[in-house]
């Protein structure tokens, strides 16, 4: 039934669009209402003001060369990084859960440091280890390994504020696994290595692609630490985030969205491949 003259209130069995429009529960209403101003709305605002920009002259400044360059090290980077990750996350988190250790706690709260670190005291702290003077780095100099200041602590950094977000996606899941499972297969005549890649991995690789995705995403919008542990020397280790900036500092506003614009739009669509590749994941678990 819908509504009628003498009944102008719909009843139950109307579904129209406007219907359900109105009769939304108030946290959907909050949660669409908060993720408009908070998401939404800025990214349609950046669309809209490269928009303004002529498409010849947006191709022109999102290909120019120091831009491409910039693109080149900020993704190529933050995959290397998220990929290293996804195999020491990995292994971290396994550790975590599987074995008892002294200061266990302690380490455990450690991997959590990038989450409350400012960015920028993460990059002093990695620029003076890995100078050419510091703990690490000293270590380094002698083969003529430089990594402070260079694309190489691009991708310290990077890996230092991403790692968390692979351990802290996977210790659940191994959590959850019964260990029950393993002790079935090597009853079974399964080896270690075996019962690992047949076994236990297949269920982790949706959490692990995750964890890897999460992590990607974080190194990409890095600027804080990256900005003092790099030299920003164009065509060698400047970011596509510290070229917005610069941009912005020359009052060039068209070439700073411009850049935004387009590190936005492979940020999605890498974002996509991600997805699907969790969703093949989790049908291959499965």
């Amino acid at each position: 039934m819908t509504a009628s003259p003498t009944n102008p209130r719909p009843v139950k069995g109307d579904r129209s669009f406007w219907y359900r429009l109105t009769h939304l529960s108030w946290p959907w209403r909050v949660t669409w209402v908060y993720l408009s101003f908070m998401l939404f709305l800025p990214v349609t605002a950046m669309l809209l003001s490269a928009s303004t920009v002529g498409p010849a002259e947006f191709w022109r400044i999102a290909t120019t060369d120091i831009a491409l360059s910039t693109y080149s090290v900020t993704f190529g980077t933050s995959l290397a990084a998220a990929l290293l990750n996804g195999v020491f996350g990995t292994l971290i988190a396994w550790v975590f859960v599987r074995y008892e250790f002294p200061g266990k706690r302690m380490i455990d709260a450690a991997v959590d440091l990038p989450f409350a670190l400012p960015t920028s005291v993460a990059g002093l702290t990695l620029a003076t280890v890995y100078s050419n003077n510091g703990w690490i780095g000293s270590f380094f100099e002698p083969f003529g390994i430089k990594i402070a200041f260079t694309r190489l602590g691009v991708f310290v950094a990077m890996v230092f504020i991403s790692l968390p977000f692979v351990v802290r996606t996977l210790q659940p899941v191994l959590q959850e696994m019964e260990k029950e499972v393993e002790e079935a297969a090597w009853c079974l005549g399964a080896s270690s290595w075996q019962t690992f890649w047949r076994v236990l991995l297949p269920p982790l690789i949706p959490a692990i692609l995750t964890g890897v995705a999460l992590g990607f995403s974080r190194a990409v919008g890095e600027y804080g630490s990256t900005v003092i542990v790099a030299g920003n020397v164009p065509f060698q280790d400047l970011i596509a985030p510290v070229l917005v900036f610069q941009r912005l500092e020359q009052y060039d506003y068209a070439g700073a969205t411009v850049i935004g614009t387009v590190l936005l739009l492979i940020s999605l669509l890498m974002l996509l491949v991600i997805n699907l590749l969790q969703a093949w994941g989790r049908r291959y678990a499965d």
